[in-house]
């Protein structure tokens, strides 16, 4: 006799987060649907639509998710000593190992494939917040825009393969020490 018990997930949405995290990193974004969320956590294809009422949403709590891992970074980082130079290092080094070690998370959080930003306000202050930090990092909102450009940009060209600091050869670990020197080099001009 088939007797069919009621399906049950304990925590669903986290099992279902648990699964859009790994296809994202070992697949990239290519892989990662709601259905391939939803083979990878176990349940059935109808599942992830109890917690994301789409794809896009699912990609928007990742992305917010990956803010919010950013922005502790970001500080922690800011809470080491030192003179302002060493704080502008100790920031973008943090901000590099996030993308050494979140490179697909990375393209999705600052990529085209969130079109729709403005329909999220959760979204844009988890990304506003990365900004701020660093603003208040540094006691300079200017400054902090002008860090976080600097960074990012780098980021960019490095993970879209544009130049070459050395992590072709030997991996994106070498990425937060290459960070650290050429902001040094871009900041160290004397502040009036």
């Amino acid at each position: 006799m088939d007797v069919r018990r009621p399906y049950h997930h304990g925590d669903l949405r986290n099992a279902l987060l648990d699964a859009a995290r790994a296809i994202l990193e070992e697949e990239s974004l290519a892989g990662l649907s709601l259905r391939a969320v939803a083979r990878r956590a176990g349940v059935s294809h109808a599942a992830p639509y109890r917690h994301f009422p789409n794809h896009e949403a699912l990609l928007v709590e990742l992305a917010i998710e990956g803010f919010e891992e950013l922005r502790a970074e970001i500080v922690a980082a800011a809470a080491a000593p030192g003179v302002e130079s060493d704080r502008i290092a100790n920031l973008g080094a943090a901000y590099m190992r996030f993308v050494a070690r979140r490179p697909a998370l990375t393209r999705l959080m600052f990529g085209p494939q969130l079109p729709n930003r403005n329909s999220f306000p959760a979204l844009g202050e988890a990304a506003d917040a990365i900004g701020a930090e660093i603003g208040k990092a540094l006691d300079d909102s200017a400054l902090g825009l002008a860090v976080w450009a600097a960074v990012h940009g780098l980021a960019t060209l490095i993970l879209e393969n544009v130049i070459d600091l050395g992590q072709r050869r030997s991996g994106l670990d070498v990425l937060p020490s290459r960070a650290e020197i050429l902001l040094r080099s871009l900041f160290s001009v004397k502040r009036e």
